[in-house]
């Protein structure tokens, strides 16, 4: 690996594990209003800047929370829901340039299933578990919809523009 590789390689991993802290850091500062949060909106904003390297930032975000707030249940649906959001994020961002209305009408759907994403595990317990866990949680479900869907309509556009310009003065 020459000098100029590895220079490249050593921004990237730093740039990523920064990226995960601060959704880290942010997720915490917002933990007392109930399923208001901004990873959604970052993990969107993230996917939408640098692309696949999002999968990085999410990975190292999810072993974070783990060490955080402890690797349970719920920990483990962390470990495919976050990435299936930006596996979604990039799919849609294929084409043509997409609305803010578009993203965050697709983040209110993924703040709306999250509920229903987060129960599977549970189905372990049986059906009933993973419908009764799922249903306790739909007013929580719906604030995490209307949640997403502001903070998105409002700072999306925002924020992909100041990324952008701090990753064009980084290269």
């Amino acid at each position: 690996m020459d000098g100029n590789s590895l220079r490249t390689a050593s921004r990237r991993l730093v740039l990523c594990a920064l990226l995960a802290a601060v959704m880290t850091v942010l997720q915490l500062a917002l933990a007392p209003l109930p399923n208001i949060e901004p990873v959604s909106l970052l993990v969107l904003v993230y996917a939408l800047v640098f692309g696949r390297d999002v999968f990085y930032i999410v990975f190292t975000f999810i072993l974070l929370e783990g060490l955080v707030f402890g690797f349970h249940l719920w920990w483990m649906s962390y470990l495919y829901i976050w990435p299936l959001w930006a596996a979604v994020v990039l799919l849609l961002r294929r084409g043509e340039e997409r609305s803010p209305m578009v993203w965050a009408a697709a983040s209110g759907a993924f703040g709306l299933s999250f509920g229903a994403l987060c129960a599977l595990p549970y189905l372990a317990g049986g059906p009933w578990a993973a419908f009764s866990y799922w249903t306790a949680g739909i007013p929580f479900d719906l604030l995490h919809c209307a949640g997403n869907f502001i903070l998105s309509l409002t700072l999306e556009s925002p924020l992909r523009r100041a990324l952008l310009e701090a990753k064009n003065k980084i290269r």
